[in-house]
């Protein structure tokens, strides 16, 4: 796994801490290659306006990009960051890593 930014790490546990933000990366980790915006505002029985929050939550986080196409908004998981995140957990939980 690649390395975390500094305060990454914080960022990353602040964002997954909560847990309808952790079902919509949990969704678009599911997803083949990309996740429409769209279809995060139909698994979810919240507004657009707080999924485009825990989307840009997740961005910040780096956990997460989104690109435009279009009119149309698509996210997918960044590679590598949820395993240098478990790295860096276990590291300084005291696990092996």
């Amino acid at each position: 796994p690649g390395s975390l930014a500094p305060g990454q790490f914080e960022r990353i546990a602040k964002a997954l801490a909560d847990p309808r933000r952790f079902g919509v990366l949990e969704k678009i980790a599911a997803a083949e290659k990309k996740c429409p915006y769209q279809r995060l505002c139909d698994f979810f029985p919240v507004s657009k306006a707080t999924i485009s929050h825990h989307l840009k939550e997740l961005v910040q986080a780096g956990l997460v990009e989104s690109e435009r196409e279009g009119q149309f908004v698509n996210a997918r998981v960044v590679p590598g960051v949820l395993e240098a995140y478990a790295v860096e957990l276990l590291r300084r939980a005291g696990g092996a890593a």
